[in-house]
């Protein structure tokens, strides 16, 4: 078998294992265990693999969590199979997790809230340190043209981080093509998720249609350069935020069943320090995440005062009493 490893180490198996290799070294001690999310297609796959032929090597422990979403005939029976396939390439534990996919968010929002519901539970059951997320640069790539399709800000156009809590991202520099050819060069027999060809999905439009379309009419490495621009984007939105929890503490008070601002503080600062500091206030004390619109219209009561009545956002009321701007639960 080793013999077979190493007759198969192309460049495509090489990329994936180094970059596996460097998550588990930034992240992960000796005696961790990380558990793989496996879907059973090629990116998780790949995923999979390197995670089994690099966790000894590390003196890790590699396991895998495979999530039943139930949305598709036959879904027992993938999961199963990417199950098997996990215990084949030598992973332990290797939990399936049968979930129920519902909510407002949408039929993407409410699958991807279910599953990660299940790698939190996955977690708490077999003390692993981590779960590894099979998200490409093609992935990112995606995310941050949807975004700026939306409108959406800074927040959405960074994109995936490679870590976010218990959460890794180790292939977010490698093509999805990479991860095919992993699994071709290796052996290993994919899933293909017949949703990811569904072009009644936003994103499958963006990545069978949009990007190609981009790649011939500009040229080739556009799913590069958007993926970089995420990572510049996050870099400017993580100093931003550094510096709003810096002096947070000191511009807020406590008000009658809810939190005051000064706007002497608010209109000192720069409109992207001000309108993170009214979004911060928001999204921690009351949940709320509010929209530019809104954001902007309170901003208004700091800069363009002239008497405003109270502003009745969604979740949220907000009025200027004074010197200061009073947030309260609708």
């Amino acid at each position: 078998m080793e013999t077979e490893r190493r007759r198969r180490l192309t460049p495509a198996v090489a990329n994936v294992r180094r970059a596996v290799r460097a998550a588990f070294a930034g992240h992960l001690v000796e005696g961790d265990l990380v558990l793989v999310g496996l879907s059973g297609g090629a990116d998780s796959l790949a995923l999979a693999a390197a995670a089994a032929f690099e966790a000894p090597r590390a003196a890790l422990r590699a396991g895998a969590v495979v999530v039943d979403h139930g949305l598709q005939t036959g879904s027992a029976d993938v999961a199963e199979r990417a199950a098997a396939q996990a215990r084949e390439l030598g992973l332990d534990p290797v939990l399936v997790s049968r979930v129920r996919v519902g909510g407002d968010d949408g039929p993407e929002g409410a699958a991807r809230a279910a599953r990660h519901g299940a790698f939190e539970r996955a977690l708490a059951e077999t003390g692993a340190r981590g779960i590894l997320l099979a998200h490409t640069l093609d992935d990112q790539a995606e995310t941050v043209l949807l975004g700026l399709a939306r409108g959406a800000g800074p927040t959405s156009l960074r994109g995936m981080a490679e870590s976010s809590g218990s959460f890794l991202r180790p292939l977010l520099g490698i093509r999805r093509a990479e991860t095919e050819r992993f699994c071709a060069d290796s052996g290993l027999v994919p899933w293909h998720d017949p949703h990811n060809a569904d072009p009644g999905y936003a994103r499958v439009r963006v990545r069978r249609r949009v990007l190609p379309v981009l790649e011939s009419e500009l040229g080739p490495g556009i799913a590069e350069a958007l993926a970089r621009t995420a990572d510049q984007l996050r870099e400017d939105s993580e100093a931003l935020d550094a510096m709003v929890l810096e002096f947070i503490e000191e511009i807020c008070e406590p008000a009658e069943a809810g939190i005051a601002v000064s706007v002497s503080a608010l209109e000192a600062n720069p409109a992207a320090l001000r309108q993170r500091v009214i979004r911060y206030v928001v999204q921690s004390e009351f949940g709320v995440t509010l929209e530019r619109a809104h954001t902007l219209a309170v901003a208004r009561l700091v800069t363009d005062w002239h008497g405003q009545k109270a502003l009745d956002l969604p979740g949220v009321r907000v009025v200027r009493n004074g010197g200061r701007i009073v947030f309260t639960a609708a």
